[in-house]
């Protein structure tokens, strides 16, 4: 992160306002518009296909070991997300089950 010194981009009455609370301390004043996490990068694409992946790869029949090994995550992590997948599964499944119900 790379700092913008106050004097370049303030009033002086702000800055003096701001140096009542905090003089001579750097701050950080968030922005205010958030982007979702992973907006910048493929990086969320990426973890949703290698997550689906792994949940089916175990669903075929694979061990919680072997794919903490293939996929260089602990038993622990693999353990999170087939337990996601399975949850997401389970929801769809009983809204899907009272939509075909007469």
């Amino acid at each position: 992160m790379s700092y913008i010194r106050a004097e370049e981009v303030l009033p002086k009455e702000l800055i003096e306002t701001i140096q009542q609370y905090v003089n001579g301390k750097a701050i950080y004043i968030p922005s205010t518009s958030k982007k979702e996490w992973g907006s910048h990068t493929d990086t969320r694409q990426y973890l949703i296909q290698r997550n689906h992946e792994i949940s089916q790869k175990y669903q075929g029949g694979s061990s919680i070991a072997s794919l903490a090994k293939q996929f260089s995550l602990s038993e622990k992590s693999i353990q999170r997300i087939v337990r996601r997948k399975e949850s997401v599964w389970q929801v769809v499944k009983r809204r899907a089950s009272g939509f075909f119900e007469t």
